[in-house]
């Protein structure tokens, strides 16, 4: 057993070990598997992002899709790919909304450099290349970049690379050489030059320019030795720095100088105790510089300066002033900025700091800085400011619609004029509105408040426009139907036996307006016994009791119906007793016959009164006599019989009901409204109210009791509560700003003032608007300008050069001459308090000047005494003032001194003039209206308060002048500064018609008509009034409508006929055939007329009854027949074989046999006979018809509709009613009459300011707006929306720089000297030919710029000097073009200096020249091209030329033209052309002269020139013919030598008609042998020898240049 157990565990381990081995190996292999697919085969693969979808901002996401893949491009489970590098599927985005347009946007780079695109080959005229720029999306706030999906989103990347032109390199292009300069005389060796000018300077890489300058030795004879010629000059050198004295100068200086000038015996201050004071006390210093003098030689060497000088050194010392830079202090911190947004490159804010002076330049030292510096509030690129908020147009509610508006266009008067209404005009306000960005929450919002129009861009809405104004029209109702019967007020209960009578009427068109209603309806009057419900009886066949005649009764048939005519139930009427026979009566053959009772006539009285009560009658006739033994006829009184109609009174009763009154609240409905915030009731259902009153139509108000109650209206319905309008208005605008500069003291209080708009008006009980729209206020701490003042002190002493430098030069030893003396300057405040020197130069303008030159006589010169004042001026113009000086000590001894032409003592000028004249200047300004006293004529036409026409003023520019020629102030000559005169602008007058004419009467009385009205010609239209529509030749202009005429408006009324009438004289039985009468007449079926007799034309005499008619009275015994019966209606459509019929009975036999007449007749149906088809015929559509009140708007255009018979007879409409033909749907429309509207300007606007602050030429301008286009045939808007006028001439003082003077070399003959020019006031008019004039410098303020300069260093050549020329002209304007199109729009001009030598032993040392270029506007494509003169043995000129003409050089620079094209200057013949009478052609091959014929060799070229026959010199030898017969210049021989022989090209080969012609001959030849072997037949030896010719042979005469 224990064995068997050792050998069970073994085994059962060794399974366990093995099965977790395998388990093991598997899974490391399917690990290793899947690594190496993970690794090798499987990788991840996406797909694009979608659109970012959720909220707006940054939380919204875009996902794309991700897949596992095999390397051989299937999909595989997600397992097989490695997690770790799988990529995201979701990503947060920013959503973009369209909102976002306003807060970000796309940044572009400008344009880089066209990089060309490396295409191979010589460049002809421009290279293609790419050019590219960057765009990022930017969010505007604060300029920050975001992701350019969401700009992508707004708009369109911008395109970021374009394809561009490179233009080929130009080369230099200079002109020809200038002449050479003259040479030297005598036998010094000189040098001549020439030069150029750049025309074009280099572009795009092009070769530099070229020497502009060529030098060449003159050819002169030598000079002997010893012997040359020279000239000498003396050269000063350029003055040295200011400097003070050293040491050793202040110590030799310390002595007193007596001063001579002078006889007080005095002496002299010294130079250095002047120095010290005055470097102490005002911190000037006075120095001294000096310059080196020599003497130049011709050939450029230096030599003694005795040979220069003769008598006195020029001046080599001069004082000066110590230059100082001006000293500043530290700059402020930056103010605040003037916007508090930034508005963006358009109006950008500034901020700017400011610095003081501490102490101001002194000589030539720098002068102050800028004192106060600007700069946008922007650092680094960023923004330091938030954008500034957007605006937007926003308008108020439309106001309520005004017809007067426009009637105030044709009328002005029209507030005669009541209820106006149809077209009108409405307006609004119209303003600006900012609107702020909040930046977190990524929208706008919207501030109501009113800002300045011109903040908002683009253009403003419309502020008025067409409305229409519904034309108030009155109720229209039909006419009352007939009166009903008796009814009880309530069938359910009718306990009363109380009951009415009524009659209706319905609305035909409902009222418009808000006043208006609708009358009543219905109308009752009271009866007795009514009745709900009755029996209708219908009479059957008489039955007789025995046999067929007699006695009998007639069955009738009875129906209930009730009070509508409907048929109801039998029991309904089981009240009443049914009547179900009645008795009757069939005559017997001897029996009188009488007839059936006739219809009742008409009431005569629709109502019973007092004095006339209602009666109608009936009655019958006799048809047959009775028989004897028959029963007799009945009396005449029996044959009629009346009774009583329309017994009720005349007065009848209504229900009378007031206006509804205005929608109310109702306690009971309020549940159902809704609230507003200030929890008021605004909207909902509300009920309205009325009261309603029983009438009685000749008393008034009755009880109640008397009118139905079935018919009483309502007293209350339920109305829309109408929402309540509160009056809105926007806030205050901001105030106006108040001035921030400074304002003089004596200044008037400023005012500011703000505003508001009301945008909605008060309504259905809202608050109402308040009552001030605008308010004003004084400014408040405006600041006063403060007063400051430069003080001047005593100038010094005059300082002059030290003495130890001036002792140093030969002739200088007095210290005398000029020198310079300081003063100082402090600036004094209001109160005369010392100031800072910065203040003074802000308010007090420029410091006066610190150092001034000066003189010390000297011993020889004339002094004199200060001048005097001027003597005072008189008022005549003509006068003059004078000034005087003396002379002074020793010169009053000097002879010289009295010379008043060269020392003047008395000085004249001429009074000032206040005399001055005005001349016009420029055009006459537009007619300005309302500049004139006088009121407008009638008939002026008005824009709002703009007055069109009328009288006026026009004003023209004056410019005044004193009485030297200058412009002066044009106050002077006139207030305004204008001349003024009256002008008319003549009003426009449209045509004028009169009212229209009352409507004329329908044309037919029957069915449809036409009405007319008119109007007639008041007034014809002038001056471009409206015009006038087109009249007829009584100058009336129609309007017709059709017109519809009830058919039955009248009718005929017929009386019973009488009894029949029987010519008893004929007839002793007085029977058989007659004549019955009856009265016609007729009458009017109106309502208010109803049954009045009228004239009987007014009645259709086509269907008038008869008045007579034959009757029969049957004899005893005879058979009685009743009247014929009505025929049978035919069908609809007529068909003759389809027969109506009528018949008529039998009512007594006869006795004997004799039969009865017919009882039937038939006819057939036959159109237009007695058959008719009727249809609607239906008219045009009438112009559209406004209300009496109106002129234009909406109206009703109606169209009539009549019943016509086939037969073309209009019939009344109940015969196509009774058809029931179908009806068009529409018989009225709504139409629109267009308004003839003018067109309607705002105001003028206040004038401009001058477009110029002074001088000719300035404009005023002002303006208006259109606020509503003209329409229909209205006066159209004028052209003229601006008017100009001219402004006075006021004058233009201006500092004017003087022309270089030459430069001053102060004693020398070349060297370093200076250029100076004048800085003078002047007055001008800034007109292109004006002519300045000076005057006193105060008047044109503050000195200009301090770039001006008024000194220039300068030099004049010395002999051997290098020196540059003077600037050339500047070239033309020249355009860079690409195949005679400009590439650019800014040309290039140059000019240029060329540097020139006078030393002929070193040339090369003067090198080096000066090119200028710059940008011009208005240039030009020029071209160039090559240029040649006419031959000359064989020799041209050949030229480049610029397409103006000018001349460029090209000999030893390629210039601007192509030197691959450059035409050849010599023509060469290879070999040459030495045969008699030949020469070179221009093809450069040989020919011959003229008169002469070219032979040629076989290898083309010329063989020998042979004499063409005929010409007169035979006998002229070959010399003198080649010497007159060469044509050297000859075009005509160039052009007719190609006519002459040759065979051979000059290539050799033969020409095509060689061939040609040798192929005609040979064929020529072969025919006239076969000819002529056919002819003759002869035998050879019979033949004769022709004659022998001499052929043209090419022979060869063994010449080498053949």
């Amino acid at each position: 057993m224990l064995l068997q157990q050792n050998w069970v565990s073994p085994h059962w381990a060794w399974q366990s070990l093995g099965k977790s081995f395998l388990l093991f190996v598997f899974f490391m292999l399917q690990t290793a598997d899947l690594e190496a697919r993970r690794g090798h085969q499987f990788v991840w693969k996406t797909g694009h992002w979608g659109r970012c979808v959720g909220d707006c901002g940054s939380g919204g996401t875009r996902s794309r899709a991700v897949w596992c893949t095999h390397t051989e491009g299937w999909t595989s489970h997600h397992a097989n790919c490695d997690q770790k590098e799988k990529p995201e599927s979701q990503r947060r985005c920013f959503k973009v909304c369209d909102w976002h347009l306003e807060l970000f946007e796309w940044e572009v780079s400008g344009w880089g450099t066209c990089v060309p695109g490396g295409e191979a080959g010589a460049c002809v005229t421009a290279q293609h290349g790419l050019q590219r720029r960057s765009a990022r999306c930017l969010q505007k706030l604060n300029r920050s970049t975001v992701a350019s999906d969401i700009c992508e989103h707004l708009a369109p990347r911008p395109p970021l690379e374009q394809a561009c032109l490179v233009p080929c390199p130009r080369d230099c292009v200079v002109s020809d050489f200038s002449a050479w300069s003259q040479c030297g005389r005598g036998c010094t060796r000189t040098m001549r030059h020439r030069t150029r000018a750049v025309v074009a300077p280099p572009l795009y890489g092009g070769a530099p320019c070229p020497s502009l300058t060529e030098s060449r030795l003159c050819e002169m004879a030598a000079c002997p030795l010893g012997e040359e010629e020279h000239t000498y000059s003396l050269k000063v050198g350029p003055w040295g720095e200011c400097r003070l004295p050293h040491h050793e100068d202040v110590s030799m200086a310390g002595r007193a100088v007596l001063d001579f000038r002078a006889d007080s015996g005095e002496p002299s201050v010294s130079w250095l105790e002047g120095h010290k004071a005055h470097h102490h006390a005002r911190e000037v210093q006075v120095g001294y510089q000096s310059r080196p003098v020599r003497c130049v030689r011709s050939d450029g060497k230096n030599v003694v300066l005795s040979l220069c000088v003769q008598d006195a050194i020029p001046l080599t010392f001069k004082s000066c002033v110590i230059a100082k830079d001006c000293e500043t202090s530290e700059w402020s911190a930056w103010s605040a900025c003037s916007q508090t947004c930034s508005w963006g490159e358009l109006a950008p804010g500034f901020r700017s700091r400011r610095r003081g002076v501490k102490s101001v330049a002194v000589g030539t030292g720098k002068l102050c800085p800028e004192l106060e510096e600007r700069e946008v509030c922007s650092a680094g690129g960023r923004e330091l400011l938030l954008p500034c908020p957007r605006f937007s147009w926003r308008t108020s509610e439309w106001k309520a619609c005004q017809v007067s508006l426009l009637l105030d266009q044709q009328d002005p008067r029209h507030h005669k004029h009541v209820g106006l209404c149809g077209g009108g005009i409405q307006t609004r306000e119209v303003y600006c509105v900012q609107i702020t960005v909040e930046v977190e929450m990524h929208r706008l919002k919207e501030v109501s408040r009113p800002v300045d129009g011109k903040f908002c861009l683009g253009p403003a809405p419309s502020a008025s426009q067409l409305c229409n104004l519904p034309c108030p029209s009155e109720c229209e109702v039909s006419a009352w139907s007939v009166w009903g019967p008796c009814f009880p007020e309530n069938c359910q209960d009718r306990q009363g036996r109380r009951g009415f009578r009524m009659r209706q009427r319905h609305v035909i068109m409902d009222p418009v307006g808000p006043s208006a209603g609708c009358p009543h309806l219905v109308e009752s009057i009271p009866c007795e016994d009514p009745v709900c419900y009755e029996w209708i009886i219908s009479e059957g066949i008489c039955v007789t009791d025995h046999g067929e005649c007699g006695l009998g009764n007639r069955i009738l048939k009875t129906v209930c119906k009730n009070k509508k005519g409907e048929e109801v139930p039998h029991h309904l009427c089981s009240e009443y007793p049914r009547p179900e026979v009645m008795a009757c009566e069939i005559p017997c053959a001897t029996d009188c016959v009488i007839s059936e009772w006739s219809q009742w006539s008409p009431c005569s009285h629709s109502c019973s009164s007092k004095n006339a009560e209602g009666s109608q009658s009936r009655s019958r006739s006799i048809l047959a006599l009775p028989a004897e033994g028959g029963k007799a006829c009945p009396p005449d009184r029996v044959l009629q019989e009346h009774r009583a109609c329309n017994d009720h009174p005349c007065v009848h009763f209504y229900w009378e009901t007031s206006p509804w009154s205005s929608c109310s609240e109702d306690a009971l409905l309020a549940l159902n409204t809704t609230f507003s915030w200030s929890g008021e009731a605004t909207c909902g259902v509300g009920i309205q109210t009325r009261k309603v009153s029983c009438m009685k139509s000749s008393s008034g108000h009755v009880t109640s009791k008397r009118c139905p109650d079935s018919t009483r209206p309502e007293t209350a319905r339920p109305c829309v509560l109408l929402c309540k309008k509160d009056c809105i208005v926007t806030p205050f605008s901001e105030w106006t700003r108040c001035p921030t500069a400074c304002q003089p003291g004596n200044a008037t209080a400023v005012k500011q003032s703000r505003y508001r708009i009301i945008i909605q008006d008060a309504a259905n009980g809202g608050h109402a608007c308040p009552d001030t729209l605008y308010e004003e206020r004084e400014c408040e701490d405006i600041p006063i300008c403060p007063v400051y003042r430069w003080k001047t002190h005593l100038w010094s002493h005059c300082i002059l050069v030290p003495d130890s430098v001036r002792q140093g030069v030969l002739g200088y030893n007095e210290a005398c001459g000029h020198g310079l003396q300081s003063r100082a300057v402090t600036c004094l405040s209001e109160t005369n308090e010392s100031a800072d020197v910065t203040e003074c130069l802000r308010w007090a303008g420029p410091m006066p000047p610190l150092v001034q030159e000066c003189l010390v006589p000297c011993k020889d010169d004339c002094t004199f005494t200060p001048w005097s004042k001027f003597t005072a001026c008189s008022f005549d113009c003509e006068s003059t003032k004078t000034r005087r000086r003396s002379l002074t000590g020793r010169s009053r001894k000097r002879d010289k001194c009295q010379n008043t032409e060269v020392y003047p003592q008395v000085e004249t000028e001429l009074c000032p003039c206040e005399v001055f004249t005005s001349q016009p200047h420029g055009n006459w300004s537009d007619c300005i209206i309302g500049g004139g006293k006088s009121e407008p004529q009638s008939g002026m036409r008005s824009h709002g308060d703009t007055k069109e026409c009328g009288e006026g003023i026009r004003l023209r520019a004056i410019a005044c002048y004193d009485k030297t020629g200058r412009l002066v102030d044009p106050t002077r000559c006139s207030s305004s500064g204008y001349i003024e005169e009256s002008c008319m602008v003549p009003c426009p007058f449209d045509c004028k018609l009169s009212d229209w004419s009352t409507w004329t009467s329908c044309s037919s009385s029957c069915g449809t008509g036409v009405k007319v009205r008119s109007k007639w010609l008041k007034e014809k239209p002038y001056n471009g009034g409206r015009p006038c529509p087109k009249l007829d030749l009584k100058n009336q202009v129609y309007e017709a409508v059709p017109c519809y005429t009830e058919c039955n408006q009248y009718s005929w009324v017929v009386e019973p006929w009488s009894p029949c009438k029987i010519n008893s004289e004929q007839n002793s039985l007085h029977c058989g055939e007659g004549i019955q009468t009856r009265k016609v007449r007729c009458v009017s079926t109106a309502e208010d007329h109803r049954g009045e007799t009228v004239p009987n034309a007014l009645c259709n005499q086509a269907e008038i009854p008869d008045e007579v008619q034959k009757c029969s009275l049957y004899c005893p015994s005879e058979c009685a027949v009743s009247d014929w019966g009505q025929w049978s209606t035919c069908p609809q459509v007529c068909d003759p074989n389809v027969v109506q019929t009528r018949t008529r009975q039998v009512l007594r036999s006869s006795v004997n046999t004799k039969p009865c007449p017919e009882d039937s007749q038939v006819k057939p149906c036959i159109l237009n006979q007695n058959c008719f088809q009727y249809q609607y015929n239906l008219t045009d559509w009438s112009t559209c018809q406004l209300s009496e009140n109106a002129t234009c708007g909406r109206g009703v255009r109606r169209r009539l509709l009549s019943c016509m018979r086939s037969d073309g007879r209009t019939v009344s409409a109940q015969h196509c009613q009774q058809r029931r033909l179908k009806k068009p749907a529409e018989m009225s429309s709504e139409c629109l009459v267009g308004c003839v509207v003018d067109c309607r300007l705002s105001a003028w606007s206040a004038w401009s300011q001058c477009s110029q602050t002074c001088g000719a030429g300035g404009q005023m301008v002002r303006g208006r707006v259109v606020l509503l286009q003209a329409t229909g045939e209205g006066r159209p808007c004028p052209a003229q929306l601006t008017q100009h006028r001219s402004c006075p001439v006021k004058p233009c003082y201006g500092w004017r720089l003087g022309p270089w003077s030459p430069c001053r070399l102060q004693g020398g003959q070349c060297g370093d000297g200076l250029q100076v020019r004048n800085l003078t006031c002047v007055v001008h008019d800034a007109s292109v030919s004006a002519t300045a004039k000076p005057v006193e410098n105060a008047l044109c303020a503050e000195l200009p710029l301090k770039e001006i300069v008024l000194q220039l260093p300068c030099s004049v050549p010395c002999p051997g000097d290098c020196h540059l020329t003077e600037w050339s002209e500047w070239s033309s304007c020249e355009l860079t073009c690409i195949e005679g199109r400009s590439f650019e729009t800014t040309g290039r001009q140059a000019r240029s200096r060329a540097f020139v030598g006078q030393s002929p032993e070193s040339p090369e040392s003067c090198s080096g020249q000066v090119v200028e270029t710059r940008p011009c506007s208005g240039g030009k494509c020029y071209d160039y091209l090559w240029k040649t003169s006419l031959w000359r043995d064989n020799v041209r000129t050949v030229w480049c030329q610029r397409s103006d003409g000018i001349n460029v050089t090209v000999t030893s620079f390629p210039g601007g033209c192509a030197l691959q094209t450059k035409p050849a200057e010599v023509r060469h013949c290879s070999p040459a052309c030495r045969k008699p009478f030949s020469y070179c052609t221009q093809r450069g091959v040989c020919g011959c002269e003229r008169g002469y014929t070219e032979i040629m060799r076989s290898n083309g070229f010329l063989d020998y020139c042979m004499k063409v026959p005929g010409l007169e010199d035979k006998k002229a030898d070959v010399k003198t013919i080649a010497g007159k017969n060469k044509p050297v210049n000859s075009k005509m021989h160039d052009i007719f030598k190609g006519w002459s022989i040759q065979p051979f090209n000059p290539d050799g080969k033969l020409k095509m008609w060689v061939y040609g012609v040798s192929a005609s001959g040979f064929l020529i030849i072969a025919f006239l042998i076969f000819t002529s072997f056919l002819m003759c037949k002869k035998s050879k030896q019979h033949q004769s020898t022709p004659p022998q010719q001499k052929p043209l042979t090419l022979a060869y005469d063994g010449d080498i240049d053949m």
